[in-house]
């Protein structure tokens, strides 16, 4: 569902622009709170992961295929703060390398893919989970059903900033129509691969998962006649840092599977948005990229002729860039969350 430029006109990006630029500021500070020691590289990996799984376009109906958006994952992982900025980091590095998504378009995209998806599926997800059993299999359940609303929610709202500022003359109740349509059934994979990914990482260690942290119920003791939380039982450290390396490090290595080797088998198949652009006419000022000539553009190695190694060299550049970006960016709000603790505990002992 990347929007290239052309689609939305200047004023209508603009803003979007701004409403993304205060939605990451206002989750680079709650990512503050949702990240630690633990789960800040865990960050980092869910962000190569999403890059990764969203070069495997699936297909959903005659001539259309679907990718992963990945809001959804990335909320119920690492946090909804932190989730938005793992979306936001993989949107720009496709924008800027691979020319996938248009520059101008940033704002837009970042609003419909990472900002909505992201807080209508943390928001399905923390409901589900209220109200259904306490254990894994409801985490997983709650998954599926929140990352299959995403996509269609993300569709709406294309489809109302397209209203507001679409650059071509088309009946909205057409666009609508399609874009919900054909995203309600790429919601459904994106379902499958969000419940899959969330419930293999909640079997191991459910501990690092973002939305299982009311799996460990508190236990509580009576002290003088009141009732007050008992101290967690402090984790084999030892254990606990092999165990996340190992995790870390097969979460990697699967990415890079996937988008240097099993990407090359993805549809070729336009995506939802792509063919309803096509279709309906939306992109008769679709513009050329600023980054096509980008060496990396497409997806593609520039100057190397097999079409196999070229995408899977692309895939996997676009992984590691992904990696150490998203990696630089979580120890950077991790380590200012830090320095927050030590002011705090400082100024409390003065």
């Amino acid at each position: 569902m990347h929007v290239p430029d052309g689609f939305i006109n200047a004023p209508t990006s603009a803003v979007t622009a701004v409403v993304a630029a205060g939605a990451i500021a206002v989750s680079l500070r709650g990512a503050r709170r949702e990240l630690d020691d633990r789960t800040a590289p865990l960050a980092g990996l869910v962000a190569a992961f999403i890059f990764a799984v969203q070069m495997l376009n699936f297909p959903v109906a005659a001539g259309t295929s679907g990718h992963l958006l990945g809001g959804a994952l990335a909320a119920i992982l690492v946090g909804p703060c932190t989730g938005v900025l793992c979306v936001s980091v993989v949107l720009l590095m496709q924008g800027i390398l691979f020319a996938d998504g248009g520059l101008t378009a940033l704002g837009v995209n970042i609003t419909d893919m990472a900002i909505v998806t992201t807080v209508v599926s943390y928001a399905v997800f923390r409901g589900l989970v209220k109200v259904l059993p306490r254990s894994r299999r409801s985490i997983t359940a709650a998954s599926f059903v929140a990352a299959a609303l995403s996509v269609p929610a993300a569709a709406v709202a294309f489809t109302f900033i397209y209203w507001i500022g679409g650059t071509t003359d088309v009946a909205i109740g057409k666009v609508a129509t399609a874009m919900i349509g054909v995203h309600v059934l790429i919601g459904i994979g994106e379902a499958v691969i969000t419940a899959l990914t969330v419930g293999a990482v909640v079997a191991v260690r459910p501990d690092l998962v973002h939305g299982a942290r009311d799996l460990r119920q508190k236990l509580r003791l009576r002290v003088h006649g009141e009732l007050v939380d008992a101290p967690a039982p402090e984790a084999a450290p030892v254990a606990a840092r092999t165990s996340r390396r190992t995790l870390w490090v097969t979460g990697l290595v699967t990415s890079l599977v996937l988008a240097g080797f099993v990407s090359f088998y993805a549809s070729s198949n336009p995506d939802g948005l792509e063919k309803v652009a096509a279709d309906k006419g939306i992109d008769k000022k679709t513009g050329q990229h600023a980054s096509a000539d980008s060496p990396l553009a497409d997806y593609g190695v520039k100057d190397v002729s097999d079409a196999r190694l070229s995408g899977g060299l692309a895939g996997v550049i676009g992984v590691g860039v992904t990696v150490v970006a998203g990696s630089t960016v979580f120890w950077a709000v991790r380590r200012r969350r830090a320095g927050d603790d030590v002011s705090a505990t400082a100024t409390g002992s003065v």
